[in-house]
């Protein structure tokens, strides 16, 4: 297998031929689709007022909840979603009406006609605030270890603070879309820039009252989608079906960045509440959290995200006692949704922040708490399971390399001879779970057909976002039969092909896809090899194939693959395979909280340095050094990569990516000239990433590990690499564990004096 293998869309994306939404070459007749959404965050709606806008240019038809013949409802976990708003506005930005036009220009022009009047309700921003009038989409859980109540009592030290972490837009390159076409029998195919074909198919269906057999879903690739269009694609793909479905006509929604901005949910903010327990020798004994989770106005993944803080409160760390419990808040904002980390970054800046706290008021470095507790095999996380750890070799290593003792001492040394720039070190381990945490999403399926003429068809459920699961799909048909990758392609994701698909998410989906793929090439394989041992007269597994030969006991023939395929066929014998793959092991107890819920964990450690300039509040991520556990990387270019852009994308939410709304619900930060995501200009200096070498088994693809989401979690480290240059300038500095930590705080961190006590203005609910 070609590990170092470039992504098969390189080619096509640097000559302008990848084929997004976008890019589908449209029908006569189609329709263009608008959506008039509410300017309010919350009330009941009064009146809606249509005519003018119906009677504008090129409008064919306004749709509104009332035009449904189905169920208005398009919420996964919770139904509490409308897809049209029918009585109450709950954010602003929530859909009420669709207009159908001729053109993109007259549907958005016929929009701004329609009038809403809405007798307002109570608006609630903030997650604490929804908490304390219990406004919470579902029960709080706990994820409980040892006993809470008791260990205090054999603490040294304790220590108890908060910390505020703030949303995330996800900012894909391709914005929402999707183009729905009307076919026979009452059928319809959808084109979804969607993470989640099978979401959209069911969506529909409820919808517009169809069975699932009557929806196709097609997606070939993604500009982009972080999570943000796992569950937040559907609603524009379900909109421009019920156009379609009405009006028997093709009909196109490709969204505008500022109503993507303004429409749809983001990494959702959290404010917490922690406490944490050492020993004399810095072993951290206990460890409690509250986290409130703003989720928006409907559940839409909230109540999964929320799991997977509570998964992953206390990171790469071994603590014997341990109480998390985490809120699901409704408030009156876009429903926030999955973003990259999944909610592990949320649980994961509190117990660094901890430890952080405690380090500064024990007068040491907070590396010396988080190695003195990095987690061994054996150990048991609050969840259950028990770890099989690499988060102590990977510190090894990455001390080893980078020499993290002598990078503190020329921090130290610089700080010292400069008044006004000042640098700052972090060390992030980082410990993120592999699996969709609802266990009976670990499935998937593939297709795969090997033609008359050599030439291998493949189709999953993986959706191609750029993160090149594509290019792993096809490695893994091209290894199991030995022949040239040119022989293999990779089809468009469909639900007619691929029926009850996972979403592609997380980071499982080249691990689950890919076992699917190599059962039914290895289904293939198995025929081909017997009718190899009949031509030559000898056992099955005598034969092999190699480079597209056959071999028998090791010696070329001179039979190639086309030959052996070809002489299969005229046999009569299946050529084709839909394999199913689920992994073994794996499940969870949530009337316990307790199980195995991943096949395995990915670890590593990050050292990250920054620079401060003291005047002026800027700064610069000098470097970020890397040492991460890929197990066996199927593929180094993809995965390096995969690395380069979460450190980056984690470093925006922990630094400059402030989302802002307004306590009347409106978001400020609305468009590019007052959202700042990391340019080539902010990015690090210098990223080196190197990889843990290990040999051990797993349940992923070929014992690869998955890359997507785990590398995010070392831009956390960005924070308080800036946070420690603020206190070597100003020792006395009022520094609150509030991310992201944008020029403005740094500038007026600098020049703050830390506070005296008074008493807490939120009460422990």
């Amino acid at each position: 297998m070609k590990k170092s293998m470039k992504n098969i869309d390189s080619y096509t994306h640097v000559r302008g031929e990848s084929v997004y939404l976008d890019d589908i070459p449209m029908l006569r007749g189609s329709l263009f689709a608008a959506v008039f959404d509410s300017p309010v965050a919350h009330g009941k709606i009064k009146r809606l007022e249509l005519q003018e806008a119906a009677a504008a240019k090129g409008v064919v038809k306004i749709f509104t909840a009332a035009d449904i013949p189905g169920d208005n409802q398009i919420g996964g976990i919770i139904p509490d979603e409308e897809l049209l708003a029918h009585t109450e506005v709950h954010f602003c930005g929530m859909p009420v009406a669709l207009v159908i036009a001729d053109s993109e220009e007259n549907a958005k022009a016929a929009v701004k006609k329609i009038i809403l009047e809405v007798d307002p309700l109570p608006i609630i921003t903030d997650p604490v605030e929804a908490a304390q009038k219990n406004e919470l989409i579902h029960p709080p859980r706990t994820f409980q270890l040892g006993d809470i109540a008791n260990a205090w009592q054999n603490c040294a030290y304790i220590f108890e603070g908060s910390t505020e972490t703030n949303g995330q837009e996800h900012l894909y390159i391709e914005t929402q879309g999707a183009y729905a076409i009307p076919k026979e029998h009452g059928a319809i195919r959808i084109y979804s820039s969607t993470q989640g074909p099978t979401a959209v198919q069911r969506a529909t269906a409820n919808v517009l009252n169809l069975p699932m057999n009557k929806v196709e879903v097609d997606t070939t690739r993604l500009g982009g989608g972080f999570g943000g269009k796992e569950d937040q694609a559907t609603a524009w793909a379900v909109l421009c079906a019920l156009a379609a479905h009405h009006l028997q006509k093709p009909v196109k929604y490709a969204m505008h960045r500022m109503e993507d901005m303004r429409m749809t949910g983001k990494r959702h903010p959290y404010s917490s509440r922690y406490k944490i327990g050492l020993s004399k020798d810095y072993k951290i004994i206990a460890y409690e959290a509250s986290f409130y989770q703003n989720a928006g106005a409907t559940a839409d993944l909230s109540p999964a995200v929320l799991e997977r803080t509570l998964f992953h409160c206390t990171n790469s760390y071994f603590i014997p006692h341990v109480k998390a419990t985490a809120y699901c808040c409704r408030t009156n904002l876009p429903p926030n949704t999955a973003f990259r980390g999944f909610g592990g970054p949320q649980g994961m800046f509190v117990i660094e922040a901890a430890i952080v706290k405690a380090a500064e008021a024990l007068h040491i470095s907070p590396s010396v708490i988080q190695q003195k507790n990095l987690l061994q095999t054996g150990d048991e996380f609050p969840y259950g399971q028990k770890a099989e750890s690499e988060a102590l070799a990977c510190w090894q290593k990455a001390d080893e390399l980078f020499q993290i003792e002598k990078i503190q001492n020329n921090i130290q040394e610089f700080n010292k001879k400069n008044n006004l720039v000042k640098k700052g070190m972090a060390v992030m381990p980082i410990c993120f779970g592999i699996s969709f945490t609802k266990t009976l999403m670990n499935q998937a399926r593939a297709l795969v057909h090997v033609y008359t003429d050599g030439s291998i068809g493949v189709s999953t459920g993986a959706i191609e976002m750029g993160q090149g699961v594509n290019t792993k799909m096809l490695q893994v048909a091209a290894a199991i039969f030995s022949v040239d990758p040119s022989l293999v392609k990779i089809n468009s994701t469909n639900t007619y092909r691929i029926a009850n698909t996972s979403p592609t998410a997380a980071s499982a989906a080249a691990d689950l896809n890919g076992k699917a793929t190599e059962l039914a090439c290895l289904a293939i394989l198995e025929r081909l090899k017997n009718v190899a041992a009949d031509i030559f007269q000898t056992k099955p597994e005598a034969v092999t194939l190699n480079e597209n030969w056959v071999y028998v006991d090791d010696k070329k023939t001179d039979w190639n693959w086309n030959k052996l395929v070809l002489e299969t066929y005229n046999r009569r014998i299946n050529l084709s395979e839909h394999a199913h793959y689920t992994p073994s092991g794996i499940h969870f107890d949530t009337t316990k909280e307790k199980g195995h819920p991943f096949t395995y964990h990915v670890y590593g450690t990050a050292v990250i340095s920054a620079t401060i300039d003291c005047l002026r509040g800027r700064y610069e991520i000098d470097d970020v050094k890397v040492v991460h556990d890929f197990g066996k990387s199927m593929n180094s270019i993809i995965d390096r990569g995969q690395c380069e852009g979460g450190i980056v994308q984690g470093i925006g939410w922990m630094t400059m990516e402030e989302l802002l709304y307004d306590k009347d619900g409106k978001l400020r930060s609305n468009a590019l000239s007052t959202y700042k995501v990391p340019d080539i200009y902010s990015v690090p200096k210098e990223i080196i990433i190197e990889p843990l070498a290990t040999q051990k088994e797993n349940l992923a693809i070929f014992s690869s590990k998955a890359v997507g989401e785990p590398p995010l979690m070392y831009g956390i480290g960005a924070y308080f690499a800036l946070h420690n240059a603020i206190k070597s300038f100003n020792p006395n500095a009022n520094l609150p564990f509030d991310a992201p930590m944008t020029p403005e705080k740094v500038l007026m961190a600098l020049y703050s004096k830390i506070p005296e006590p008074k008493e807490s203005l939120v009460k422990a609910l």
